[in-house]
């Protein structure tokens, strides 16, 4: 019985120990959920203020975005304002050009024809002196005395030029008298401008050559396409355009042809059809390079 007492407050002992430690157990477990319930609750709060923020976040980048689509719209509707501005301000720019550029083109057409009627009132003027000395028989126009001297002959014509000196020596006889082949010497020297502009630099240049040597120049264009009244405001060239169907190749052949006996011809190009024709009618010929750089040379 003392060890069954003994046992059994050993036994009720350890039940107290064990339901103490159970109890602290629960209070220690009650205390960890209330901790847990302040920390899901903190938790909400903060899940329900972010929410809240986002929302608010949300809405504010929605106004921003539909403020930014406005502003867009209206900046892309200012910009095709202005693109419509330019482009008015531009056609009017053209026009204003364009009427510019026929005004000139018209003064210059306007001056060429004075040009071409001051050339042929000088002409007519010319053929007037000729035909008075004509009638007064003034000028024999037959051969020379120094023709007619036997045991003696010219000099062989219808050669090639093919240096700068001999162009200068050629150029420096009397009465020589250069024809041009226009279109095959500007397009040589500057194929880059248009025809137009090729004419008129290569009749400048032939002028001041014409000015400085006293040469009688003609140079001879093909008259396809040329729609304006002919260049001829240069003193001293002479400007020929051919006739439609007409090559200016022949035009220079022609020119050759009628040249008298014993004057000296010098034909300018490249074209071997040409230099080969006009030799065999005695005249000279020069490359149009080599003319091109007497020109440049000035």
């Amino acid at each position: 019985m003392d060890k069954l007492t003994i046992e059994l407050d050993r036994l009720r002992a350890e039940l107290t120990e064990a339901r103490a430690q159970a109890r602290e157990a629960g209070e220690q477990r009650d205390a960890e959920y209330q901790q847990l319930r302040r920390r899901v609750s903190d938790q909400g709060a903060r899940l329900r203020a972010a929410v809240d923020a986002r929302a608010e976040a949300e809405q504010v980048v929605a106004e921003l975005r539909r403020s930014a689509e406005s502003e867009l719209a209206a900046a892309q509707a200012e910009r095709d304002r202005e693109r419509g501005r330019a482009e008015a301000e531009r056609r009017r720019a053209d026009r204003a050009a364009a009427e510019v550029a026929a005004a000139r083109q018209a003064a210059r057409e306007a001056r060429k024809a004075d040009e071409v009627r001051l050339e042929l009132l000088i002409d007519t003027l010319g053929g007037a002196l000729t035909g008075l000395r004509r009638e007064l028989a003034l000028g024999g126009g037959g051969p020379r005395p120094a023709d007619l001297v036997a045991g003696a002959q010219a000099a062989h014509r219808g050669a090639a030029i093919d240096g700068l000196a001999g162009l200068d020596a050629l150029l420096a006889v009397p009465s020589v008298h250069l024809i041009v082949d226009g279109y095959n010497v500007s397009k040589t020297g500057y194929p880059e401008l248009p025809l137009a502009d090729q004419r008129t630099r290569l009749v400048g240049q032939l002028a001041a050559l014409a000015a400085r040597t006293g040469v009688e120049i003609t140079v001879v264009f093909d008259g396809a396409g040329v729609v304006s009244a002919p260049h001829r405001g240069s003193r001293g060239v002479r400007v020929l355009f051919s006739d439609v169907g007409v090559l200016a190749d022949d035009v220079i052949r022609d020119l050759v042809a009628a040249e008298p006996e014993g004057r000296p011809v010098l034909v300018a190009t490249s074209d071997r059809a040409v230099v080969v024709s006009v030799r065999r009618g005695g005249a000279y010929s020069v490359p149009s390079a080599i003319l091109l750089g007497r020109l440049a040379r000035g």
